[in-house]
């Protein structure tokens, strides 16, 4: 593996640094109090290019690699985690399963229009009893020939009150276990399509979570993605995929605490020497440090690797699985430095500790990936 960034790498590190430091960083603790993301801000990552980095240019994306999308997916994370998430679920959940499982009409019909920004996706497979286990999903969709009558309710909808376009996944065959699952998609506009409210969150609190209700919706039968009943498979490569996009999001949330308290440990005095200077503080500052750099280093590995289309489903798990720890460690951390200041909402160390700590649950919690992680290693023994 080449540790040199391209010249593609670099343009799309300085194009969405500069857009994080200058748009989102300034206003984060805002969105956080408001709840609301910024819908011109969202069509401005549009149009530089970071809502399809890895789509090709022909379907209105950027037409990089996966190594440039964790490079952006840092620096935007760093600058606010909840508009990260519209980049995450852009890229990751909704173009990566249409670019590889969709129609040709498919990806000309919704990849534009995400990538633009114009409108936004959402991907939905969770419900109440079906987090984890998602291959006990109940959403059942009936086939009536020309379309599908979709009923049931899906939880944990990143998005769901804001989407114009949802995949989500249900069930065709009541019988077949994970080889009766179907990937659809839904246009929110369809009659019997709910959104309940947004739920209160611990963090990401600019990003709406929802839960979702089908009554009777009639889903064209050319909306299906992929194969009938094999959306679990869809599924489960979607999120493989996503799970390195969630390790770079963790890494630039925990970056962004180090750099505050790198910063405060160096301008604050105690007992009349700046904390920097004492051997504790060291001691966490040398931590933070390895922890960020160590995860970076297998987020690109895996990313190289998929870009080499190789398989990395063990990698994926292990970058998210130390990433997103190392994250909530480095975080919280940050907040020993700075003390009673970092447990106050002036400064961003209390939103970020809030926010990291949910990347050990979504997209496969912590266990699922020591699970993933021990299998693939067995395997191969």
């Amino acid at each position: 593996m080449d540790f040199t960034y391209s010249e593609e790498n670099l343009m799309i590190q300085e194009v969405a640094r500069e857009f994080s430091q200058k748009k989102l960083a300034p206003r984060a603790i805002e969105f956080d109090e408001s709840g609301e993301l910024d819908r011109d801000l969202i069509s401005e990552m549009g149009q530089l290019g970071l809502l399809g980095i890895f789509v090709p240019e022909e379907y209105g994306g950027s037409g990089l690699d996966h190594l440039c999308y964790v490079i952006a997916m840092e620096e935007i994370a760093a600058g606010c985690s909840s508009h990260a998430s519209v980049v995450g679920l852009s890229n990751s959940l909704f173009a990566y399963p249409l670019l590889n499982f969709g129609t040709e009409e498919q990806k000309k019909t919704y990849l534009p229009s995400i990538c633009s920004g114009e409108k936004l996706g959402a991907y939905s497979l969770s419900e109440a009893g079906s987090g984890t286990d998602a291959a006990s999903l109940t959403c059942f969709a009936e086939d009536k020939g020309d379309h599908y009558l979709v009923n049931g309710t899906k939880l944990w909808v990143t998005d769901g009150s804001i989407a114009d376009w949802l995949i989500v996944f249900v069930r065709t065959d009541k019988d077949a276990g994970a080889k009766g699952i179907t990937a659809l998609m839904v246009d929110a506009q369809f009659e019997g399509f709910t959104v309940g409210k947004n739920e209160k969150k611990m963090g990401f609190k600019a990003s709406p979570t929802n839960e979702i209700s089908f009554a009777n919706v009639k889903v064209p039968s050319a909306n299906v993605i992929g194969e009938v009943n094999r959306g679990f498979n869809i599924a489960m490569e979607t999120l493989n995929s996503g799970r390195v996009s969630v390790a770079a999001q963790a890494l630039g949330m925990a970056r962004r605490a180090y750099e505050i308290a790198l910063q405060y440990s160096q301008e604050r005095k105690q007992f009349g020497k700046p904390l920097s200077a004492f051997q504790l503080t060291q001691a966490k500052l040398a931590d933070m440090a390895t922890k960020l750099h160590a995860a970076r280093l297998m987020i690109h590995h895996a990313a190289w690797k998929k870009d080499r289309g190789e398989r990395v489903i063990k990698e994926a798990s292990m970058a998210k699985l130390f990433a997103t720890e190392a994250a909530t460690s480095v975080a919280h951390m940050a907040m020993q430095i700075l003390g009673g200041y970092g447990y106050t909402a002036e400064y961003e160390v209390e939103r970020i500790y809030r926010d990291v700590r949910v990347t050990e649950i979504f997209e496969g919690t912590s266990e699922i990936q020591r699970i993933v992680i021990a299998r693939e290693e067995l395997k191969d023994r």
